[in-house]
C-alpha cells in the first residue's frame, strides 16, 4: 500500500472513531474520503474533525438544507520520481 493510500485509510479510520461513516473512492490521481455529518453530531467533536481533515491535501464541507452536511477530503497519489524532473525544454 502506498503512503497516500495509508494516509487516506488513516483519515477514514479516525472519522469512523468519531462516529461517522466514511466512504473511500480511489481515482487515478487521488483518493477521496466522504462522510455524512448528522445533525446530532456533537459540537465538541468538530475540533477533532478539523485535526483529522488537516491531514488531507484538500478538504471541505458541503452543507445544504436539502442534502445535509458532507465532509470531503482528497489525498493526492504519490507521483513516481523520474530521472529528469524538470521536464522537456529545461536544459542546463
Amino acid at each position: 500500500m502506498s503512503a497516500s493510500e495509508v494516509s487516506a485509510e488513516a483519515i477514514a479510520a479516525r472519522l469512523s472513531a468519531l462516529g461517522l461513516i466514511p466512504r473511500i473512492e480511489r481515482h487515478t490521481r487521488y483518493t477521496s474520503i466522504e462522510a455524512e455529518v448528522p445533525e446530532s453530531f456533537p459540537p465538541e467533536s468538530w475540533r477533532e474533525v478539523l485535526h483529522v481533515m488537516a491531514k488531507a491535501d484538500r478538504f471541505g464541507l458541503f452543507a445544504s438544507s436539502l442534502s445535509g452536511r458532507t465532509l470531503w477530503a482528497l489525498v493526492h497519489k504519490t507521483v513516481p520520481a523520474t530521472g529528469d524532473v524538470r521536464g522537456p525544454g529545461h536544459q542546463r
